[in-house]
Protein backbone atom coordinates (compact mmCIF):
# COMPACT_ATOMS: atom_id res chain seq x y z
CA UNK A 1 0.00 0.00 0.00
CA UNK A 2 1.33 3.23 -0.99
CA UNK A 3 2.40 5.70 1.77
CA UNK A 4 1.61 9.43 1.23
CA UNK A 5 3.63 12.00 2.13
CA UNK A 6 0.72 14.54 -0.02
CA UNK A 7 -2.19 15.16 -0.89
CA UNK A 8 -3.97 16.82 -3.91
CA UNK A 9 -7.39 18.22 -4.09
CA UNK A 10 -8.57 18.63 -7.69
CA UNK A 11 -11.47 20.40 -9.58
CA UNK A 12 -11.63 22.55 -12.71
CA UNK A 13 -10.60 25.85 -11.62
CA UNK A 14 -9.48 25.66 -8.04
CA UNK A 15 -11.45 28.16 -7.01
CA UNK A 16 -14.53 26.65 -5.01
CA UNK A 17 -14.35 22.23 -4.20
CA UNK A 18 -11.12 21.70 -4.19
CA UNK A 19 -10.02 24.75 -1.96
CA UNK A 20 -12.73 23.87 0.31
CA UNK A 21 -11.76 19.94 0.37
CA UNK A 22 -7.65 21.54 0.83
CA UNK A 23 -9.40 23.44 4.33
CA UNK A 24 -11.76 20.81 5.83
CA UNK A 25 -8.51 18.44 5.36
CA UNK A 26 -6.38 20.67 7.05
CA UNK A 27 -8.89 21.51 9.65
CA UNK A 28 -9.06 17.50 10.67
CA UNK A 29 -5.86 16.55 10.10
CA UNK A 30 -3.16 18.70 12.14
CA UNK A 31 -1.11 16.09 13.39
CA UNK A 32 0.42 14.36 9.93
CA UNK A 33 3.06 15.35 8.07
CA UNK A 34 1.01 15.00 5.14
CA UNK A 35 1.17 17.76 2.62
CA UNK A 36 -2.20 19.08 1.53
CA UNK A 37 -2.99 21.44 -1.46
CA UNK A 38 -5.79 21.99 -4.18
CA UNK A 39 -4.94 22.53 -7.65
CA UNK A 40 -7.63 22.82 -10.76
CA UNK A 41 -7.31 21.54 -14.26
CA UNK A 42 -8.36 25.05 -16.29
CA UNK A 43 -6.30 27.04 -14.56
CA UNK A 44 -5.82 30.26 -17.22
CA UNK A 45 -4.63 32.89 -14.54
CA UNK A 46 -4.53 32.73 -10.41
CA UNK A 47 -8.10 33.97 -9.34
CA UNK A 48 -9.19 33.93 -5.70
CA UNK A 49 -11.48 31.68 -3.55
CA UNK A 50 -15.24 31.63 -5.00
CA UNK A 51 -16.68 34.33 -2.59
CA UNK A 52 -19.78 31.99 -1.90
CA UNK A 53 -17.53 29.35 -1.02
CA UNK A 54 -15.60 31.50 1.16
CA UNK A 55 -18.92 32.60 2.52
CA UNK A 56 -19.63 28.84 3.55
CA UNK A 57 -15.97 27.92 5.16
CA UNK A 58 -16.15 31.27 6.75
CA UNK A 59 -19.62 29.85 8.71
CA UNK A 60 -17.69 26.73 9.38
CA UNK A 61 -14.81 28.67 11.34
CA UNK A 62 -12.66 27.51 8.23
CA UNK A 63 -10.25 29.70 6.40
CA UNK A 64 -8.24 29.55 3.47
CA UNK A 65 -5.64 32.32 3.51
CA UNK A 66 -4.75 34.73 0.53
CA UNK A 67 -6.18 31.45 -2.04
CA UNK A 68 -4.94 31.72 -5.19
CA UNK A 69 -6.05 29.27 -7.81
CA UNK A 70 -3.12 26.81 -9.10
CA UNK A 71 -3.10 24.87 -12.33
CA UNK A 72 -1.62 20.92 -11.90
CA UNK A 73 1.60 20.75 -12.81
CA UNK A 74 3.29 17.09 -13.65
CA UNK A 75 6.61 18.48 -11.24
CA UNK A 76 4.28 17.93 -7.81
CA UNK A 77 3.20 14.60 -9.01
CA UNK A 78 5.45 11.52 -7.78
CA UNK A 79 4.46 7.95 -6.48
CA UNK A 80 3.62 9.20 -2.91
CA UNK A 81 1.26 11.78 -4.14
CA UNK A 82 -2.57 11.12 -3.34
CA UNK A 83 -4.77 12.88 -5.98
CA UNK A 84 -8.67 13.73 -5.33
CA UNK A 85 -10.41 14.49 -7.85
CA UNK A 86 -13.92 16.29 -7.97
CA UNK A 87 -15.69 14.18 -10.92
CA UNK A 88 -14.77 10.72 -13.05
CA UNK A 89 -14.06 13.35 -15.84
CA UNK A 90 -11.20 15.17 -13.77
CA UNK A 91 -9.84 11.59 -12.87
CA UNK A 92 -9.65 10.87 -16.80
CA UNK A 93 -8.07 14.15 -17.74
CA UNK A 94 -5.62 13.42 -14.74
CA UNK A 95 -4.77 10.21 -16.18
CA UNK A 96 -4.18 11.35 -19.65
CA UNK A 97 -2.23 14.36 -19.42
CA UNK A 98 -0.32 12.74 -16.18
CA UNK A 99 1.16 9.41 -17.36
CA UNK A 100 3.29 9.46 -13.48
CA UNK A 101 0.11 10.29 -11.74
CA UNK A 102 -0.33 6.81 -10.19
CA UNK A 103 -2.29 7.55 -7.39
CA UNK A 104 -5.64 9.27 -8.85
CA UNK A 105 -9.16 8.80 -7.43
CA UNK A 106 -12.24 10.74 -7.44
CA UNK A 107 -12.92 12.35 -3.78
CA UNK A 108 -16.21 9.62 -3.52
CA UNK A 109 -14.23 6.17 -4.74
CA UNK A 110 -11.93 6.74 -2.27
CA UNK A 111 -13.70 7.00 0.15
CA UNK A 112 -15.94 4.16 -0.95
CA UNK A 113 -18.96 5.65 -2.71
CA UNK A 114 -19.40 6.65 -6.34
CA UNK A 115 -20.65 9.11 -8.22
CA UNK A 116 -19.21 13.18 -8.44
CA UNK A 117 -18.80 16.23 -6.34
CA UNK A 118 -21.45 18.22 -8.06
CA UNK A 119 -19.43 21.70 -8.63
CA UNK A 120 -22.17 24.42 -7.42
CA UNK A 121 -20.55 27.35 -9.51
CA UNK A 122 -23.61 29.83 -10.13
CA UNK A 123 -25.56 28.32 -7.75
CA UNK A 124 -27.38 29.83 -4.35
CA UNK A 125 -25.83 30.35 -1.39
CA UNK A 126 -27.17 27.25 0.21
CA UNK A 127 -25.66 24.78 -2.94
CA UNK A 128 -22.53 26.03 -1.90
CA UNK A 129 -23.48 24.90 1.56
CA UNK A 130 -24.52 21.28 0.17
CA UNK A 131 -21.68 21.07 -1.45
CA UNK A 132 -19.34 21.86 2.27
CA UNK A 133 -21.68 19.18 3.67
CA UNK A 134 -21.09 16.48 0.68
CA UNK A 135 -17.09 17.59 1.03
CA UNK A 136 -16.61 17.22 4.65
CA UNK A 137 -18.25 13.97 4.82
CA UNK A 138 -16.06 12.92 1.82
CA UNK A 139 -13.08 14.25 3.57
CA UNK A 140 -13.48 13.28 7.24
CA UNK A 141 -13.82 9.12 5.41
CA UNK A 142 -10.44 10.66 3.48
CA UNK A 143 -8.78 11.80 6.77
CA UNK A 144 -9.18 8.10 8.36
CA UNK A 145 -8.12 5.98 5.12
CA UNK A 146 -5.46 7.85 4.33
CA UNK A 147 -4.13 7.84 8.10
CA UNK A 148 -5.16 3.65 7.59
CA UNK A 149 -3.20 3.48 4.76
CA UNK A 150 0.17 5.51 5.61
CA UNK A 151 0.03 2.86 8.76
CA UNK A 152 -0.35 -0.56 7.61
Amino acid sequence: MAKYNKIIFVCTGNTCRSPMGEAIYKSLDKESEVKVSSRGLVVLFGEPINPKAEVVLKKHDLEINNHISKGLKASEIDDNTLILTMTNAHKRKIRDTYPNAKNVYTIKEYAGESGDVVDPYGGSLVEYEECYIELARLVKKTVYKVSEDNHL
